[in-house]
């Protein structure tokens, strides 16, 4: 099975992509990274889907990966510019219907544009992810928020290593690595973004608007949640799950915050059961 990517201009700006190449006449899956990782996070995930017939893209936020990290005249870097740029890669990319699944710090813009845009929205599918006014952003990544030390981490491509596999708890593998990293090896300009993005992520505010949203949300959704993650705690997702009856809570046991890199085939399952209820 083969994953092209490709790259695609949007307005003033270039995204990259992931795609499956795939025949099907299901409705596709948007991935959304989190941070400090890009598209390449969910290969492992869209690769397990095309087994049964679903087809998915993955970007690279702006910022992020192999996309265009603009400076901060041209790209304010706020949720609001995510959400108002994304919304013109998805008419660029021609989905007008698809599911969505987001995971980590900077995904909840994706969340945001769902609730601002749930016509597009088949299902939402939510993986360890700030989704409630108590989610903080964690110490080895408010480090990047920092004069001075914040400008030194973020251009050290090991901060990928050390995030990844405290986020995740366990060892990832040196392949993977390899292709993680490869960003910030190639320009400083992806540093600098990811100090943008930190510093103006503006948790508590978007929190309360996507925890409020949630709870009155009338498409169908599923949250599979790596319990064991120390940044997000899974009591806020089944607080969620409790108070909307479109929300389905799936809990990984042994997985933490990053649980597409060691669980694809338990998510994969997951969302293929998703799909097969057709109570959409």
């Amino acid at each position: 099975m083969t994953i092209k990517t490709a790259k695609i201009q949007v307005g003033k700006f270039q995204w990259f992509y992931r795609q499956t190449e795939i025949e099907s006449d299901r409705v596709p899956i948007l991935f959304l990274h989190g941070l400090p990782v890009h598209s390449y996070t969910w290969q492992k995930l869209m690769s397990s889907l095309v087994e049964s017939d679903i087809p998915s893209i993955a970007p690279d936020w702006l910022g992020c990966g192999f996309s265009d990290k603009p400076n901060q005249r041209d790209f304010t870097y706020t949720p609001e510019a995510f959400i108002h740029e994304l919304g013109k890669l998805i008419t660029a990319l021609k989905l007008k219907k698809f599911y969505l699944v987001v995971q980590g710090f900077l995904s909840s813009v994706g969340i945001q544009y769902a609730l601002q845009n749930s016509e597009k929205i088949e299902g939402l599918i939510i993986l360890n992810t700030p989704i409630s006014e108590n989610a903080k952003l964690p110490w080895s990544m408010k480090q990047f928020t920092l004069p001075l030390v914040g400008d030194m981490m973020t251009q050290d491509p090991l901060l990928v290593d050390r995030t990844v596999e405290k986020g995740s708890g366990f060892v990832v593998a040196d392949q993977d690595l390899n292709i993680l990293r490869k960003p910030f090896l190639q320009s400083s300009a992806v540093g600098r973004s990811l100090m943008a993005i930190a510093i103006k992520l503006q948790l508590a505010q978007t929190t309360k608007e996507i925890e409020a949203g949630l709870k009155d949300w009338a498409k169908p959704t599923l949250i599979i949640w790596g319990v064991g993650d120390k940044w997000l705690d899974v009591a806020e997702a089944k607080k969620l799950a409790a108070a909307n009856s479109e929300i389905t809570l799936i809990e990984l046991p042994q997985a933490k915050h990053y649980p597409q890199e060691h669980w694809s085939s338990d998510i994969a399952k997951e969302i293929v059961q998703f799909f097969r209820r057709k109570i959409f």
